[in-house]
């Protein structure tokens, strides 16, 4: 029986030992940092205002230019949020909140009458995008 297992020993070292290059890791767990593979799952956007539209609850209707607003979590990188409405650039003003950025905008004067979503884009870490927005609907 010595015998036998010594030979499973050298037979191992001889298929493994010649391989090439063995590397050795230690197994951690995820980082949950802004930096880690959860980041932009984790990122939110929230806060929308004025509040989205919907047939069966918010039926209200917005003035035209009103001003948009929502809030980002510190996961987005600020330079990289945009806004668009019906394909239009809208440009926006980030401002540095506590674990996050406020987002403001105006709705542009073009809108009179219509729906309207705002489509809000950023980039997070590990180059993800972040992609969310809401519903209006624009009074005349």
């Amino acid at each position: 029986m010595r015998v036998r297992s010594t030979m499973w020993i050298v037979l191992a070292m001889a298929v493994c030992g010649n391989v090439g290059e063995v590397l050795a890791y230690t197994a951690s767990p995820p980082d949950e940092s802004n930096n880690g593979p959860n980041a932009c799952k984790d990122a939110k956007f929230s806060a929308f205002t004025p509040r989205a539209y919907s047939p069966n609850g918010n039926n209200s209707e917005v003035p035209p230019k009103s001003e948009f607003s929502f809030f980002t979590t510190d996961t987005a990188y600020p330079k990289t949020i945009t806004v668009t409405i019906k394909g239009q650039s809208v440009p926006v003003t980030v401002t540095p909140k506590e674990k996050g950025f406020q987002v403001t905008g105006k709705l542009p004067d073009t809108l009179k009458g219509t729906f309207a979503r705002i489509n809000i884009t950023a980039k997070g870490p590990n180059h993800c995008e972040i992609t969310d927005g809401w519903l209006l609907k624009v009074a005349n």
